[in-house]
């Protein structure tokens, strides 16, 4: 096999599909404010490929400039991953060896190239006060003077040539809205580009009722893999579907009972959570930065920022569109495979969209902070990301067993939520074990076959004991939130170095699984026809 099938391969393990709104959903959409977004968007790619690696912008130029199939296959991949590691291949670089690509580092490009993980670890415990706050911060970036001393640098002053021109096209389609919530949106979000203060703006995206909804900045700290503190840039340029938003609407009245209900310690509780989180279920237009690299965002949980979080809540938005196509083109196929005769049939896109609204939801449910009043992302580190998204995953398989128990979910929902998720625990696991969402799952696998909610059959395939899933779903949200509760990062150190494995049954399945695409690959039609406009 030449290196150029072998990268053809690699890409269509990424199925490609036409991301497009129809065009009567356009109807009482601003075109040209969504234009001005969708270009204010485009800035997140650069930006979030500098974040990733100092080398990427210019190896991305050396890329472009080769158009042989080769060099435009070199390139396709290189934009899925937003670098030159195979995110599904356990971040290995896909690029020969004359390219000079390095292991991708762990620090990303928000900490010095030459520092090593001990030295920033020891500089920040030195810190008190605003300074320690400003080095462990969602949105600076650790550099050295010119003394060689370490220092944190706003984003703002790191970022101000990418980020200027992002904040005028928000400031432009701000100028054009006639939505009151949406213009303050953006217009607060294009001074925090400057001023690197997002709390304004934050507070603003949670109060935004318009039709467009739109997602653009700096939050999620994956690719900080040294201590999950830095935030990545990206954007998610959206329709809301009133229709559907209003359908799972009800699941928020129904948080403070769930947190009543978690099967922790009540002193681990939440007595009183805060505002109500609001849900929007939208269709995708674009997506940029971390939002659009590897495998795609199905639906996510922000702000953050833990004081928003405190006065606002915080907002759960559901990528419809997204996980109608991860739905057909991935999990279809590999239930076919993965699950016995009896299983496959109790596969359903309801279970599936209805647990991914619950992961979101229970992101703010469970111990936030230890005693003492740490942040638990601050008490758990590295650690904290992959029992974040584990967490979530299984408490809100969990949840959906309390609100079946109730009546507030379908019957269908009940009877093929399991199956569901067992199916897309195949799914998931081949992101990669390196990912914190691909951690997480494993995780969760493991535990579910070793409690025996989880079987494999004697044909390989894998199914799902009724007698005792609900018993291992509540062991296990009990044991993540409670390493959350109490801070114990050893403890989570040894969770996750145990298991974190593809184990051989589990391997099986996942060989079978070659000619199933892992995930989809976006081609943004509505959105590339608005900028022809």
């Amino acid at each position: 096999m030449t290196a150029t099938q072998t990268l053809e391969k690699q890409i269509a393990r990424f199925a490609p599909v036409e991301i497009a709104v129809p065009d009567g959903a356009l109807a009482g959409a601003e075109l040209d404010v969504l234009k001005h977004i969708i270009q204010a968007a485009q800035a997140m790619d650069t930006l979030f490929m500098e974040q990733v690696w100092t080398g990427n912008p210019a190896l991305f130029a050396k890329l472009s400039s080769d158009t042989s199939p080769e060099g435009r296959a070199r390139r396709h991949y290189f934009v899925i991953n937003k670098g030159p590691w195979s995110r599904l291949d356990h971040n290995q670089t896909f690029l020969p060896a004359e390219f000079g690509v390095p292991e991708k580092p762990g620090q990303a490009n928000y900490y010095p190239a030459d520092a090593t993980k001990e030295e920033v670890d020891v500089w920040i415990g030195s810190l008190k006060g605003e300074a320690k706050a400003q080095a462990t911060g969602f949105f600076t970036v650790i550099r050295r003077d010119a003394g060689r001393k370490l220092i944190a640098v706003p984003y703002s002053v790191e970022y101000k040539d990418k980020l200027a021109p992002a904040a005028e096209h928000l400031r432009q389609a701000a100028a054009l809205t006639a939505q009151p919530t949406l213009r303050k949106f953006l217009e607060l979000r294009a001074k925090a580009f400057q001023t690197n203060d997002y709390f304004d703006s934050d507070m603003a995206w949670m109060e935004l009722d318009a039709p467009i909804e739109p997602t653009i900045g700096p939050y999620e700290t994956y690719e900080d893999e040294w201590f999950g503190y830095k935030a990545a840039f990206e954007a998610f340029v959206t329709l809301r579907d009133d229709a559907e938003t209003k359908k799972l609407g009800v699941f928020g009245s129904h948080l403070q009972g769930l947190e009543n209900a978690l099967p922790i310690d009540p002193k681990f509780r939440n007595p009183k959570l805060g505002a109500l989180a609001p849900i929007r279920v939208v269709n995708v237009i674009f997506t940029a930065g971390d939002g659009n690299r590897g495998v795609q965002t199905a639906a996510f949980n922000l702000p953050n920022d833990d004081r928003v979080i405190s006065q606002k809540g915080s907002k759960r938005v559901m990528l419809k569109n997204v996980q109608e196509a991860k739905f057909q083109k991935v999990l279809v196929p590999i239930s076919g495979v993965a699950l016995n005769a009896t299983d496959r049939s109790k596969v359903s896109f309801e279970a599936f969209f209805t647990h991914i609204l619950m992961h979101e939801l229970m992101h703010g449910l469970g111990p936030h902070q230890i005693q003492g009043g740490t942040a638990v992302r601050l008490a758990l580190k590295d650690t904290y990301s992959a029992l974040e998204e584990a967490k979530a995953d299984i408490s809100g398989l969990w949840a959906l067993q309390q609100l079946a128990d109730q009546g507030v979910v379908s019957t269908q929902i009940a009877e093929t939520m399991y199956t569901t998720f067992l199916a897309s625990s195949f799914r998931s696991i081949r992101f990669g074990i390196t990912e914190a969402h691909g951690k997480g799952i494993a995780l969760q696998l493991n535990y579910l076959l070793d409690k025996g909610g989880f079987t494999v059959n004697a044909d390989g395939t894998f199914g799902v004991d009724n007698t005792k899933i609900k018993d291992a779903v509540a062991g296990l949200t009990r044991e993540l939130m409670t390493l959350q509760a109490t801070g114990d990062y050893a403890g989570a150190q040894a969770m996750l170095k145990s298991m974190v494995v593809i184990r051989p049954e589990v391997q099986r399945v996942l060989d079978k699984l070659t000619s199933v695409p892992v995930d989809i690959e976006p081609n943004f039609v509505t959105a590339r026809k608005l900028l022809e406009r």
